[in-house]
This record gives C-alpha cells, sequence and structure tokens, in this order.
C-alpha cells in the first residue's frame, strides 16, 4: 500500500488543496496569463486546455470544485436529440460530435448506454429514425453504434415492466453516461499536470485593473485570514450560475444576462426499478424525462422551470418529486413508486443565457460570450457535453486577443487521468466501481486495499477534497448512489480525513453534522409544499 508521500510523488497532477499555504504562496508570486474564476467543468475545461497550450493558469472556486451545476447534472454526454427537433442545428453537432472525442480521452467517463425511446404510431415511428439518422450523422457515429427499432414484442422482452399500451414500436440508440462531478475534477488534474494551479474555497471578491487584472481572494476555509491579490494578463469568468454576479465586480451597473433554470432529480432502488436501458419518458406535459439504471440504483429525472436565486443546494419541493414519480409510473404502472422509495435527490442550478418571458425549456442551450469593461472574458450558458468545444473556443480568443505565443489546442487527443487504455491487469483484479471511477489508474486504488479508506486518502492526496462534503458528494457520489445516501461512509470516511487533514475531534463531528444535515434536508422536501 503507498504511504502518503509515496503517492503525492507518484502523481504530479495531484491537487494538493490541502497544502493551501504553499499554494497561496505561489498565487501570490506569480503573474499568470490567464487567470480562470469557476471550478465547474467549463472553467476546469478552460484551465486544461490553456495550461497544455503552454500557458501560466490559475483557477479559482469559491468553494469546492463542481459543486455548483457541475455535479447536479443529469449525467449524460449526449448530443441533445429533443433539441434537433426543436431545429438547433449548432448546438446538437457540437454536442454530438463530442461525445466521440470524450469517448476517446476518458472512456471510464463517457460510458456508452442504450437509449430507448417508443413511437406511438408508424409515422411517429418514421420521423424518429429519420431524425436519428441526422443525429448519428452530425455526430460521425460509428456504424455497429447506429440505432435499431424495437417491435412491441422486442420491447416486452427486453424491458417487461415497461407500460406498451398505445406503443408502436421503440427505437434504440447509443448516449454516454458520465460521472460530472469526477469528469470535473479530471480536468483539473490535468490543468495541474500542465502546470496549473488551482484552488477550491477561495472566493474572488475584488476585480480591478491597472496594467494586469488584479483579483483580490477571500478564503472560505479560514474567512478571518487577510485577503490575497493575484495578478494575470487576462481573466475569464466561468462561474455558471454566479456568472453574473462576476460581471458586477468589474461593473456594478451591468444588468442580469442569466436566466437560471432549477433541475430536480430523484434516486430510487434499482430493485424498485429494474431497467436495462436508459428509457426515455414522456410526461404530460410532453416534456421528456429519463430514467437511468446506475449499479444498485436508478434515478430519474429532471425538471425544467425558472428559480431566482443562486443557492449550492436549491430547494426541492414535494410537488417536484410527485411530477417525476407519476410520469415514471404512468410508464411503469406495476411498481407504483412512492416518496418512501426515494432513498436520495439532488437538485442544480442552470445559467441559461436568456430572459424569463420565454419557457425554461425553450431557451437554447447555445453558449455566449461577452467582454466587459476591463476586458473580462465571461461565457454561460451552453451543455455539458460540449464543455472541451466551449472551452477551446474560449482559449482561442484569449491568445488571440492578447498574443500570448501558444501551442494548438491538444484537448481532443490527450487523455483525461484515468482515460488510458485499461490492460487485462486493471480489468480482471478490479472492481467494476474502480473501474467506472478510476479507469486506467484502477489499479493504483486497488493497490491501496480497494476499499473506502483507498478512495478517501485519494480523493485528499490526489483530488483536491479537504471537506467531508466533497468526498461524500461529488468525489466518490455515495450521497447519491448509495442506497442509504452515503450515511454508513461518513464515520468512517471522517476519521480518515482527519487523520489526514488534521482535523479536531470536534471539527470531525461538524463535518459529518453538515452532511447528515443535507440529507436531512433533502429528505424533508419530500413533504414540504412550495412556499416561494
Amino acid at each position: 500500500m503507498k504511504t502518503t508521500k509515496e503517492l503525492t510523488m507518484t502523481y504530479f497532477s495531484s491537487l494538493q488543496c490541502f497544502d493551501r499555504t504553499n499554494q497561496t504562496r505561489k498565487l501570490q508570486e506569480t503573474l499568470f496569463d490567464l487567470v480562470v474564476i469557476g471550478g465547474g467543468i467549463t472553467g476546469a475545461g478552460i484551465a486544461r486546455d490553456a495550461s497544455l497550450r503552454g500557458l501560466k493558469v490559475a483557477l479559482l472556486e469559491a468553494k469546492d470544485f463542481a459543486s455548483g451545476t457541475s455535479s447536479r447534472s443529469s449525467k449524460m454526454i449526449h448530443g441533445g436529440l429533443r433539441y434537433l427537433i426543436k431545429g438547433d442545428i449548432a448546438v446538437v453537432k457540437e454536442s454530438a460530435s463530442e461525445r466521440k472525442i470524450l469517448h476517446n480521452i476518458a472512456p471510464h467517463l463517457a460510458q456508452k448506454s442504450y437509449y430507448v425511446v417508443t413511437a406511438r404510431s408508424w409515422h411517429e415511428s418514421l420521423m424518429l429514425r429519420v431524425a436519428l439518422s441526422i443525429y448519428e450523422w452530425l455526430g460521425n457515429v460509428d456504424k455497429e453504434d447506429r440505432h435499431k427499432l424495437w417491435s412491441v414484442d422486442e420491447i416486452k422482452k427486453y424491458e417487461p415492466s415497461f407500460n406498451t399500451e398505445g406503443i408502436h414500436s421503440a427505437l434504440v440508440y447509443i448516449e454516454y453516461l458520465t460521472d460530472d462531478a469526477r469528469l470535473t475534477i479530471a480536468n483539473i488534474r490535468a490543468a495541474v499536470k500542465s502546470g496549473a494551479i488551482a484552488m477550491n474555497y477561495n472566493k474572488v471578491v475584488r476585480v480591478t485593473k491597472d496594467e494586469h487584472f488584479n483579483v483580490t481572494v477571500q478564503s472560505q476555509i479560514k474567512p478571518n485570514e487577510p485577503t490575497i491579490k493575484i495578478k494575470a494578463k487576462s481573466l475569464v469568468n466561468a462561474a455558471g450560475p454566479w456568472v453574473d454576479k462576476v460581471c458586477q465586480l468589474e461593473n456594478p451597473q451591468q444588468p442580469s444576462r442569466l436566466a437560471l433554470s432549477r433541475g430536480i432529480h430523484i434516486v430510487v432502488p434499482f430493485s424498485r426499478l429494474a431497467i436495462k436501458h436508459s428509457m426515455v419518458l414522456y410526461a404530460n406535459d410532453k416534456r421528456i424525462l429519463f430514467a437511468v439504471p446506475n449499479g444498485e440504483t436508478t434515478y430519474i429525472g429532471t425538471t425544467d422551470e425558472f428559480y431566482e436565486h443562486h443557492d449550492y443546494w436549491p430547494d426541492i419541493y414535494s410537488k417536484d418529486v410527485d411530477y417525476l414519480l407519476s410520469t415514471v409510473n404512468h410508464h411503469f404502472p406495476n411498481n407504483k413508486l412512492t416518496t418512501d422509495d426515494v432513498t436520495s435527490m439532488w437538485s442544480g442550478v442552470r445559467p441559461l443565457v436568456g430572459n424569463i418571458s420565454q419557457k425554461a425549456t425553450e431557451i437554447s442551450r447555445k453558449d455566449e460570450v461577452w467582454i466587459g469593461p476591463m476586458g473580462m472574458l465571461s461565457i454561460a450558458g451552453g451543455k455539458l457535453s460540449a464543455y472541451r468545444a466551449m472551452a477551446e473556443r474560449i482559449v482561442d480568443k484569449v491568445v488571440a486577443t492578447h498574443g500570448f505565443t501558444a501551442k494548438a489546442c491538444q484537448t481532443a487527443s490527450t487523455p483525461l487521468p484515468g482515460g488510458e487504455p485499461l490492460s487485462q491487469e486493471i480489468k480482471g483484479s478490479t472492481s467494476s466501481r474502480l473501474q467506472r471511477f478510476y479507469g486506467s489508474e484502477a489499479h493504483i486504488l486497488r493497490d491501496m486495499g480497494g476499499d473506502l479508506s483507498a478512495e478517501v486518502r485519494f480523493a485528499v492526496l490526489v483530488e483536491g477534497a479537504v471537506k467531508l462534503e466533497d468526498y461524500w458528494a461529488r468525489r466518490s457520489s455515495r450521497a447519491w448512489f448509495d442506497t442509504d445516501a452515503g450515511m454508513a461512509s461518513l464515520e468512517p470516511a471522517s476519521i480518515i480525513m482527519a487523520q489526514l487533514l488534521g482535523w479536531s475531534e470536534e471539527q470531525r463531528q461538524t463535518e459529518i453534522t453538515h452532511c447528515q444535515s443535507i440529507n436531512a434536508a433533502m429528505r424533508q422536501h419530500l413533504l414540504n409544499e412550495e412556499t416561494k
């Protein structure tokens, strides 16, 4: 088993966020080519791209990496078939093409999954086949991965609990599933490997400019500590739902550009919704939902409605849960799912560029970029699936605007951490969880014991976790996909983190209580009607 010293020496791509004094010193002493504000998937992708091109990069995140939208998605790398039907060709073409790229550079973080979408008539089936053919052409889908047609008898054979009343046929096509938070962390680790400095729990509180940008940062780990100032030649605001707030540090008069949309997912035991494929479900309001099998659980989502708050843990109301359960129960009437079956939930806010005069579902998912009066570049909108291409465009613009000498973009061909092909030795000696979470690095976790202790140590020493919530919700996904919402993991995980991070017993208990309170609040939402 590797010691702490051996592990951190092995991984020079380690996010060593526990060494905050040394990292803070480096942040203050360096004149950066680029500072990126926001440690979600967009900021992570930009930091990786820029650092691979040879720029000096710092990435700053107010909370934990991926703690906002980038750990609350539907966890799909998909082109957005429904956007094709709406005619949003550019968004679909980019997202569909990016799926294959991500699968090539990180197959463990873009795993193929068969999706089933039903048609109620011959005409509807034909239209879906035409749409899927265009979709697959746009995404350059390999012949063996193109869609198939199922008869009703085949639906009954492969998904026997599905309600086929009124169904003519089904189309089966391939999309990709991911762990969105781990995808974000992988990008940040790759940026660090190329020389970037990345720090979580460092909030940007002021932006000024003289010869260079001056970014004032306040620690959120020790908020009583003095602020620090970081200098940069260029500045990118990729703060997701908080993009407007960061813009207003540069220009207090700037009006809001975002329309925030809230999405809810619920998780039930796989035994209560035992499906073999990701099922496309139609709600009464014609919206498309998904039911997705994931290990011992199945998750269902998502809702889509405007939400005015910038919460890290957005509200969930009983009406949200009822909406998802009623849709599932219509399609799987014999399962009769109730709120008692819900083991966990998550809720996130999408940073859409638009206004609330439109329906949330009608706002394009296309990203938009604008430049502030000091020259700060801001980006909002876009889809998880297309994060790499978005980042490439942003870094192209930064390089051109500031005349930086930089290499060409390398992110489409350079594997992410864990993205090397799995050897037969790894396949044969590691669990499916280790392979799914860590890819070609699974053998490292195996050698560390392959258990929860190994995961926690790796999360702290290599993946930047500094709080129990970081491990529970974002490095391990136990908050969502353990059948007890990860409650049993809190005590043993906190003991290991306390040893590594020097916590007192009081702080350890505080960390446990914090996670328990988050879970309790989610559970309480099952009983609460909307009050806002």
